[in-house]
């Protein structure tokens, strides 16, 4: 089985629709699939659910989908870096389920081992927990949280190899496992394509049987969130 394509779009062939969830990976800017937003940005598909850290900033990562406004519901731990998703969830044009980052994490994971749900002690007492069925666990209360299950994952690597198996590059790995193991249907993004046998064994993150296109985006220009600079010394 072929599991490598020439592009993004053609990774992505046949596999968008209108209102389907989607798991990404990545944390602000560090990991984020680029040219698979760019391929789905390109289509058109519109009434989208993302289940992502974050949506990136303004106009990069998932902020290029919300600026053709194609995400009609974020599922998300943290927004603060994108003033357009803050606009459009004031303006009540864009769905927002918050959720603490490590239930997000979780819930992606537990989809992933095709759990449907799972109880925590985080968020309990708060919003997070408002509409949910609580539980008590030996006189702590918890509450349930569901499982993700999306109908694409697309996330970002270091390298695969032709079957599949997947290396992630130091805190690049951050959403992008949990977020592979969820979908329906797994496309990764990766730097740098080998042979089997060329990776160790030992030190693959994410299993070549979750994989099912591969794509190589190379060459990337790593951009920066923010910058925080401080004046040079006088001489």
């Amino acid at each position: 089985m072929n599991k490598i394509y020439p592009d993004a779009g053609a990774a992505l062939a046949g596999l968008l629709r209108n209102d389907m969830l989607i798991a990404s990976g990545g944390f602000g800017l560090c990991g984020i699939p680029e040219r698979l937003i760019d391929a789905i940005r390109d289509s058109g598909v519109t009434g989208l659910t993302f289940c992502s850290n974050n949506a990136g900033i303004d106009n990069e990562g998932i902020g290029k989908l919300l600026r053709t406004h194609q995400v009609k519901k974020m599922i998300s731990s943290y927004v603060g870096e994108n003033k357009e998703f803050e606009r459009q969830y004031l303006a009540g044009e864009l769905e927002v389920e918050f959720c603490p980052q490590g239930t997000l994490a979780e819930r992606m994971r537990a989809g992933g081992a095709g759990i449907p749900g799972f109880y925590t002690k985080t968020g309990v007492g708060t919003l997070v927990a408002e509409g949910k069925e609580t539980k008590l666990f030996d006189g702590e209360e918890y509450v349930l949280e569901r499982g993700i299950f999306a109908d694409l994952a697309i996330v970002k690597a270091w390298k695969a190899d032709t079957t599949g198996n997947v290396v992630f590059r130091k805190t690049a790995r951050n959403f992008n496992v949990p977020a592979a193991t969820c979908g329906k249907v797994c496309v990764v993004e990766v730097e740098e394509v080998v042979q089997p046998g060329e990776l160790d064994a030992d030190a693959i993150h994410l299993p070549g049987v979750y994989v099912q296109r591969i794509v190589v985006g190379a060459p990337y220009d790593k951009k920066i969130e923010f910058r925080t600079v401080r004046e040079r010394e006088a001489v």
